[in-house]
């Protein structure tokens, strides 16, 4: 085969040395428009993983490489004033150039073309070739003429950043964070061998304006950085590279993700390899370990499928299937680290003490969580957790013992929750009439005797016609509150506190229980629908009537009575439901709410009536109980409302007198498409709590104590939501306590005698 590489960066050149050791036979080029073993940038950090594999694929290389890393464990983060460090973190960096030059030499031992100093235009400039690797970077030149192909999406970000050296090498990567008049700066230090460090600048697009940088000189822009961070460089200077200004001018980092990533052009197969397919944002330092890792795969494939020209096709669709995956997995972490960059300053720095921030940015990408940041340096998480706990005035056992974020009580107002942990509001449908019977006494009397801090009913729906299903509980009636009062009391006996959502189903309501047909009418005995606007749930669904004054303020007294029955029945919290497109919600969205009155339009008018409720109820809720709100912070549609809207909805309830918004998303437009994942809704409470100042519900795919530790301890949420789990394993909350050796968590008196045998069978199992 006849192979041109475009583009001598990493991923060019280790596909071309890779192939050439395939098969010799295989007449292999690498165009690059620089001169011979020259380069711009600094320092790139490698993953052990990566290195593995090219311990595999080219021992020589692997072994050149490794002789020139720079190793270090250590992480620093300057902020306030302080200087905190932790250890075992394992990297290694190596310079940019350095790397190159090591890779041209090879290439050259085994016979690979090098042809410098060309600027290459387009693939017809190689009409000999077979195939093709586009490696020409994000500006990829033959991506962007086979644009309708491999379909690119390009995300300029706002962040504007400056990529520098200094004469320095530090011994720990180093996060220093500084605060001008105008806002926060940030630098991300690492050194790549003996005597230099890599030096990026980082900051917002309104600090970068506001201090005057887009119109600053390469060097009046290195003297600013220079004085803000002089503290670190300690008299060190900042350098450029100065025959490539480009390489150390502010930028915008750029997203890209293709649609496809292979093309035949009529004569040549074209495929493409490193950032001119996919682009890593640099907070987590995974753009070289991509194109290093598409070099290998895509020789890995011709070796698995044969190496002759028949063979391409088949090869390349095989390349993009198994690299699409695992450029996914990195990029959903590299972009949960660049958002956390984008925001650190006026939403961390400003909000968090020095020792949570630190935790957050630790576990920013949510590749590191709790326990794994135990492995890495059990030392300083547990001066984390005793910090923590004496925060929550938790005191170390007499043992020395520290209690985990979980673990720690919560307060708001006069209601002290004794751990971390909510049961889910969860549907259950297994009312008659609105009553709770014996089945809800058992299904939420085990939960909280299972450990959970606060124990929710399901919606409870304020009248007969603002139920969801027959099914659904209600509060429409004195016998209802009686029924909760038996409820309350037991889960009383209990540590736990007890919740009580109100709601009206709207649009959503008349429908069967879920098993026998979510979301579709009932055969028989539907009653009519309300909703901010007559716009059904379904396509083709029921058509819900569009409220007037008169259905407002008799849904409005509703609430207002179900609430006070509330009281009556002892519950220590009251949730409003304005989520998952219930009649609340749908005054809150654009999708469902079309109104042209004063309850429509913008923001303001369509939290009118929410807001009216909202505050009617917490008129008659007892002053020193809190109240809490739910809210969908994300429509997952269309124009639909964003995590914007749903923050400047958090801030009106905040004033309005709530004391906590519980964070959910979707299920407002029934042609919604969540992007599902692990703790997926999270940001969505992090965003809140520390943008709007309330405490915060985080929920959604939070499935054991690592995610709730990881959740409460980095200050993205103040409790954590369990839904599924919980309905799988009552007992939850102790089992997860017991899993990560919490041994204060007390079990129920009658249980006591099977604690030690489920520990045990833990330790059997490896799983303590």
């Amino acid at each position: 085969m006849r192979i041109v590489c475009i583009g001598g960066g990493p991923a060019g050149l280790y596909f071309a040395l890779l192939m050439k050791k395939l098969n010799t036979g295989h007449h292999v080029t690498v165009v690059e428009r620089n001169k011979p073993y020259d380069t711009f940038g600094w320092g790139v950090v490698f993953s052990d993983a990566t290195m593995q594999n090219m311990r595999v694929w080219d021992p020589e290389t692997a072994a050149e490489i490794e002789a020139a890393f720079n190793h270090w464990d250590d992480i620093e983060v300057l902020i306030k004033g302080r200087r905190m460090r932790t250890t075992g973190h394992g990297f290694v960096g190596i310079g940019r150039k350095q790397m190159l030059n090591i890779l041209q030499a090879r290439c050259e031992a085994v016979g690979v073309e090098l042809v410098f100093e060309r600027d290459v235009e387009s693939d017809a400039d190689f009409p000999e070739a077979d195939l093709i690797i586009a490696c020409d970077g994000v500006n990829s030149r033959i991506r962007q003429k086979y644009a309708d192909v491999f379909k690119p999406d390009l995300l300029v970000r706002p962040n504007r950043y400056i990529w520098l050296g200094v004469d320095r090498s530090f011994d720990a990567f180093t996060f220093d964070f500084r605060r001008t008049e105008h806002g926060w700066f940030q630098a991300h230090i690492y050194k790549f061998n003996d005597t230099t460090s890599t030096f990026i600048v980082e900051t917002t697009e309104e600090n970068f304006l506001a201090h005057g940088l887009d119109q600053a000189s390469q060097g009046e822009s290195i003297a600013f950085c220079e004085a803000l961070f002089s503290e670190v460089l300690d008299g060190s200077k900042l350098m450029t590279n100065a025959r490539h200004l480009r390489g150390s001018a502010w930028l915008n980092f750029t997203r890209l993700v293709c649609g496809h990533w292979s093309h035949f052009n009529g004569n040549s197969h074209v495929v493409l390899m490193g950032d001119a397919a996919h682009t890593a944002h640099f907070a987590i330092g995974s753009g070289t370990k991509l194109a290093l890792e598409d070099a290998i795969e895509l020789a890995r494939q011709f070796t698995l499928l044969g190496d002759t020209t028949a063979d391409i096709p088949a090869v390349l669709r095989e390349y993009e299937a198994v690299r699409a995956i695992d450029v996914i997995r990195i990029q959903n972490a590299a972009r949960n680290a660049m958002e956390w960059f984008e925001v650190a300053g006026y939403r961390y720095a400003d909000t968090l003490e020095p020792e949570q921030f630190m935790y957050s940015l630790l576990t920013r990408s949510q590749r590191i969580s709790h326990e794994n940041l135990r492995l890495r340096d059990k030392e300083w998480l547990e001066g984390y957790e005793r910090w923590f706990a004496a925060r929550c005035g938790v005191a170390p056992s007499n043992s020395g013992r520290v209690v985990p974020p979980m673990f720690t009580p919560f307060t708001l107002r006069d209601v002290t929750f004794p751990n971390r942990v909510v049961v889910s509001p969860m549907a259950v449908y297994s009312a008659t009439e609105g009553m709770p019977g014996d089945f809800h006494l058992v299904h939420l009397g085990a939960r909280a005797m299972g450990g959970a801090g606060l124990v929710f009913a399901e919606m409870t729906c304020v009248s007969a016609d603002a139920r969801i299903t027959p099914g659904c509980l209600g509060l429409w009636n004195d016998a209802q509150a009686d029924g909760f009062r038996r409820l309350v009391d037991f889960i009383h006996t209990t540590p736990a506190k007890a919740g009580l959502q109100l709601g009206h189903a709207g649009r959503k309501g008349s429908t069967r229980v879920a098993w026998e047909g979510m979301d579709q009418p009932l055969v028989s005995g539907n009653w009519p629908l309300i909703s901010a606007s007559a716009v059904p749930y379904l396509t083709g669904g029921v058509m819900p009537r569009e409220m007037d004054r008169s259905d407002m303020d008799r849904v409005t007294a509703d609430f207002v009575a179900a609430a006070t029955r509330g009281v009556a029945a002892g519950f220590d919290v009251l949730e409003l439901h304005c989520a998952h497109g219930y009649l609340l919600s749908s005054f809150l969205s654009p999708l469902t709410n079309v109104r042209s009155d004063l309850y429509g339009g913008d923001l303001a008018g369509r939290a009118r009536y929410p807001l009216e409720v909202f505050r009617a109820v917490r008129a008659v809720w007892p002053a020193h109980l809190p109240m809490f709100v739910r809210l969908s912070c994300h429509d997952w549609a269309d124009g639909g409302n964003t995590p914007e809207e749903a923050a400047a909805f958090a801030a009106m309830f905040k004033q309005a007198g709530a004391d906590l918004v519980d964070c959910s998303s979707g299920q407002v437009w029934s042609d919604d498409h969540p992007v599902y994942g692990r703790l997926y809704q999270t940001p969505f409470a992090d965003k809140i709590r520390n943008e709007i100042g309330i405490p915060t519900v985080a929920v959604g795919a939070i499935s054991e104590a690592d995610h709730v530790n990881s959740i409460i301890a980095a200050g993205r949420a103040d409790l954590c939501a369990v839904a599924r789990p919980h309905l799988a394993d009552p007992a939850w909350t102790l089992h997860e306590a017991a899993k990560i050796d919490v041994p204060s968590m007390e079990w129920p008196k009658q249980y006591v005698a099977a604690r030690r045998q489920y520990e045990i069978g833990l330790a059997r199992a490896g799983r303590v």
